[in-house]
């Protein structure tokens, strides 16, 4: 487990582009937080590391899931913000969920404990208007390598 803050949208993407600079695929990254707390800007980020155009992410509220190829790993961002969080949702996302590239799914506490796997789930919290606090917790050795990647960049190392 990891606890970072960063003070600028630029530091929250900069946390996501070390997360997708490690990744190795099959990756899951569950994103945690109310509205506005940075989960699409730190998913921009993410594919900036993955080497995927960063202003073509978008949240996907009124889509669901929204992949981006063309990277290094493709990468799968869902949001589940319209979903209630029923056992059949979670069958739903599964297979956009566990593909070879990485996913990133907002919301992802909406889904039903143990129904996705091992993940690495981050909790966005806003301090202040720009200003957020980071919670990282893997699942397994798998996403706890990405740990340390994510604390580098916020040292700015």
């Amino acid at each position: 487990m990891r606890e970072l803050v960063t003070r600028s949208p630029e530091e929250t993407e900069a946390v996501g582009e070390a997360l997708g600079r490690a990744a190795r695929g099959a990756e899951l990254i569950g994103l945690v937080g109310e509205l506005g707390s940075g989960k699409t800007c730190l998913v921009r980020g993410l594919a900036r590391g993955l080497g995927i155009d960063a202003e073509r992410v978008h949240s996907p509220s009124f889509t669901i899931v929204t992949g981006y190829p063309g990277g290094r790993l493709p990468l799968t961002h869902v949001d589940l913000y319209r979903l209630p969080g029923s056992e059949e949702d979670a069958e739903l996302v599964r297979e956009a969920i566990h593909g070879p590239g990485v996913a990133a799914v907002e919301w992802f506490d909406r889904l039903p404990a143990g129904s996705t796997g091992d993940a690495l789930v981050v909790t966005l919290r806003p301090i202040d208007e720009t200003t957020r606090g980071l919670r990282l917790e893997a699942s397994d050795p798998r996403h706890a390598l990405l740990l340390d990647a994510a604390a580098l960049s916020a040292t700015g190392a």
